[in-house]
């Protein structure tokens, strides 16, 4: 029996196609590829490169047309609706550009949402101590009670990174997560990840830029669908 390390993502040659109609689209056209645990990945590429739809793919938000997609060696491309939600609430956080929360809500309470889907054996008291941690964590406390229209976008942000984090999952998903952030802020979102990684958490980032991308430890371009070779960085 092998005691071979099992990779936390390995993809086979999974490829995503649209029909409009009689007519289809390939977007993603025989993707290959391994994450480990604990890394940092950047997906890499130019509008219609197709790394949204790999990102939503590996987030159990979609499925793909063929080929196979294992997180920590479970076979998910087939999976069902209910199973990738289970997957997507307990092994997986998200951090989107629009930040994703509720107006009407408070920090704390938008942070502690996922946990009525996934904590059911927990008390209101728990998990709000849960929450009041992960906005420790993140370096928002005192804004618990606030609702996201008190918040600048970069502490929008961190909420946002607090609820990917509630759940402690093996991988967080980050898109495009400064898109909607000025330069300071974008630095002090993007050392975050960074000590989240150093923490032990996979980040793995879809951005289409190059600043953005050199702060993960691992970059993949992606071109027309594919992975581009000669692209592939490591820092």
């Amino acid at each position: 029996m092998s005691d071979t390390k099992v990779p936390l993502i390995r993809l086979e040659n999974i490829t995503k196609t649209y029909f409009l109609g009689e007519v289809s689209v390939p977007v993603l056209k025989g993707i290959s590829l391994t994450i480990e645990k604990g890394e940092y990945v950047a997906l890499m590429g130019a509008s219609g490169s197709g790394k949204s739809t790999l990102m939503n793919i590996l987030g159990c938000l979609d499925r793909p047309t063929s080929g196979d997609y294992f997180l920590e060696g479970e076979e998910l491309g087939r999976a069902s609706g209910d199973k990738r939600a289970m997957i997507r609430n307990r092994k997986i956080g998200f951090v989107f550009q629009n930040f994703n929360l509720l107006p009407r809500t408070t920090a704390l309470d938008n942070v502690i949402m996922p946990l009525a889907y996934t904590a059911g054996d927990l008390s209101g008291a728990e998990c709000r101590r849960k929450g009041l941690e992960a906005l420790k964590e993140v370096g928002i406390l005192e804004r618990a009670g606030h609702h996201p229209g008190q918040l600048s976008g970069g502490q929008q942000q961190r909420v946002a990174i607090a609820r990917a984090l509630i759940n402690r999952p093996p991988v967080i998903f980050a898109d495009e997560p400064t898109g909607n952030l000025d330069s300071k802020t974008s630095i002090e979102v993007m050392d975050m990840f960074s000590k989240l990684n150093e923490a032990g958490i996979t980040v793995i980032l879809v951005t289409h830029s190059d600043e953005i991308a050199g702060h993960a430890k691992r970059v993949i371009c992606m071109s027309d669908g594919e992975i581009v070779p000669g692209l592939f960085k490591n820092h």
